[in-house]
């Protein structure tokens, strides 16, 4: 099992100590974040001019928004991924069907090279036998 790890980060100009089962460098991450969030909504004119309840309501309608966004993107890639793969599948395939037949049509080529290096051989038995006979 993983260590806890504690880190102290600051998050909108407070000193927070943050802890969970993630790196901390994660857990910095997760405070870069959400202080990127305050830097860019604190620049908004009505946003400063909410109360501060209403303030961490829409930071929160922000971030879910953010997490649906992302959760959306990355089931649309897998989706995708998975579209790939079965075109990948049917054109390994399609490959294995076009090597099968390339097979077969090289063995009946040199089955008819055979065929037809016989019937030359025939031939010239034949034309030598008509040869001798008008002798």
């Amino acid at each position: 099992m993983a260590m806890k790890t504690e880190a102290e980060v600051i998050i909108g100009g407070k000193v927070i100590t943050l802890s969970g089962y993630e790196s901390e460098d994660y857990l910095q991450k997760i405070a870069s974040y959400l202080n990127n969030k305050y830097n860019e909504y604190s620049k908004v004119d009505a946003y400063k001019r909410c109360k501060l309840d209403m303030q961490n309501i829409l930071m929160q309608i922000n971030i879910a928004d953010d997490y649906f966004k992302a959760k959306n993107q990355i089931e649309a890639m897998e989706e995708d991924l998975a579209a790939k793969d079965k075109e990948l599948y049917s054109l390994k395939h399609e490959l294995v069907n076009i090597q099968m037949k390339m097979e077969n049509m090289e063995k009946s080529m040199k089955s008819d090279k055979d065929e037809k290096a016989a019937l030359d051989r025939k031939i010239i038995q034949l034309e030598a036998e008509i040869k001798n006979m008008k002798k």
